[in-house]
């Protein structure tokens, strides 16, 4: 029984990690055309000029100056492509909207084209003196400058894994960012006609799973597999070059440099879309945190879950409690809350009563433009039981989460801690301190109002 066990653990392992396996490279593979990328056929689906540009570029280049990080020793390889010239080459001539011509290697092309005039000259006999003998070169309209500013290794690192009894896996990711910055400038006086930027992430993922067991006297199983998934830096570069001549194609569209062979309601479509990109582009932070005002003036809070007595007596029961509260937002991550509180505390066989409490808080949104966000509370306020009998002061301070399902809808989970001065809450006066209670809530807040802009 215990052999079958561990070859049945041996086949689970084989099969929870046949990715590795059916994805090995076996054999030699043949030369294949260049894979594209998604901003590849956004670039080519762009409505065709109604002239094309010449343009010129000198050196696009890597300016990082970085090397490939290594665990150990040192690399001198670069930690991306110095071939970028090319990769903008390539996606000018894909774009349609502008007429690439040679100026990285100029020297190579000027010296080819006086060997051939030489050659002629010499070998060529009674040619008339006045007819050119090479058409002349194209100027360029407009030249393209920048290159590659940064490459940031593990912006982003982490995973997760577990072990039991020499049986375990793992999974680890890795997040690394590539940045190129791309300016047109105009040939004939110089002036900076446009300059965009533009970033890719990339990402790198292992996996992997491992036992280690004896399974009889002197005898050991061990069994490892897993794979690890690199996305290339190369398809990065280019996948950020073909999103900046995008970019350039339309922001030059939109102020009015070049015009498209294409109706007017395309355009303004594509244009639209655009916009709306640029828009949610500005609002975005680091990891992807989309940063704007999200919560309106005013809004209202309901808001329930249960309590825990902290008092004289012994085994303390959870109980329901309800809230309702209104805030004002004094700025976009400070409010006031005023609210009411109907609290059951009880302890086992001993106390089950009963309060209302009015509070009045102040609450700190720690991250007031993410839709996710810690945030603090605290104040003071008044309680009494159902008869108005048992009435005293206390101060209450909690921490939670709020998440904005949608502009005007907000869910919360919080605890909350209540202090009060009195010993006499669970109808008892024991000891020296006044007795407290806790609070573990769950909750929906309604932003009514017109967002602040």
């Amino acid at each position: 029984m215990r052999l079958h066990y561990y070859l049945f653990t041996l086949i689970v392992f084989l099969f929870t990690g046949c990715g590795a396996y059916f994805n090995q490279p076996t054999g030699v593979e043949k030369a294949i055309l260049g894979e594209s990328t998604p901003a590849t056929s956004l670039l080519k689906d762009l409505p065709k000029p109604k002239e094309q540009v010449v343009v010129g570029v000198y050196k696009f280049r890597d300016q990082t100056g970085q090397y490939k990080p290594q665990e150990n020793g040192s690399s001198f390889s670069t930690a991306v492509t110095q071939g970028a010239t090319s990769i903008l080459i390539k996606a000018l001539e894909d774009s349609k909207w502008f007429i690439p011509i040679e100026r990285e290697n100029i020297g190579n092309l000027l010296q080819e084209r006086n060997l051939i005039r030489a050659t002629r000259q010499e070998y060529v006999k009674n040619a008339n003196p006045n007819e050119p003998q090479l058409t002349p070169l194209l100027y360029a309209g407009v030249l393209l400058e920048g290159g590659i500013v940064s490459y940031d290794s593990n912006i982003i690192t982490g995973g997760f894994g577990a072990r039991y009894f020499g049986a375990g896996a793992s999974v680890k990711y890795r997040q690394d960012r590539v940045t190129i910055y791309l300016r047109m400038i105009s040939t004939s006086n110089g002036k900076i006609l446009k300059s965009v930027y533009i970033s890719k992430t990339i990402l790198s993922q292992a996996i992997d799973e491992s036992l280690f067991r004896y399974v009889n006297f002197k005898r050991l199983l061990e069994v490892e597999t897993g794979y690890t998934t690199n996305e290339p830096v190369h398809m990065a570069v280019t996948e950020a070059i073909e999103k900046a001549v995008e970019s350039l194609v339309l922001e030059g569209l939109q102020d009015n440099i070049w015009e498209a062979d294409a109706p007017k309601w395309q355009v303004d479509n594509l244009l639209k879309a655009y916009n709306e990109e640029t828009k949610t582009a500005d609002t975005r932070a680091l990891y992807g945190r989309n940063l704007e005002n999200r919560r309106s003036k005013f809004a209202i809070e309901i808001s329930g879950g249960t309590t825990l007595m902290d008092g004289d007596y012994k085994d303390p029961l959870l109980r329901p409690f309800g809230r309702g509260a209104l805030k004002y937002f004094i700025t976009p991550g400070f409010n006031i809350s005023a609210s009411t509180n109907v609290v059951n505390l009880a302890n086992k066989n001993l106390l089950d009563v009963g309060y209302i409490t009015y509070d009045l808080n102040l609450e700190w949104i720690l991250l007031p433009k993410d839709r996710l966000t810690p945030y603090l509370y605290g104040g003071g306020g008044l309680a009494m039981n159902k008869k108005f009998e048992n009435t005293y002061g206390k101060v209450q301070y909690g921490l939670g989460l709020e998440y904005m399902a949608s502009d005007r809808i907000g869910i919360k989970l919080f605890g909350e801690q209540n202090i009060n001065f009195s010993d006499n809450v669970d109808y008892v006066k024991a000891g020296t301190r006044d007795d407290y209670y806790y609070k573990f809530g769950f909750g929906l807040t309604y932003y009514f109002a017109k967002k602040k802009k």
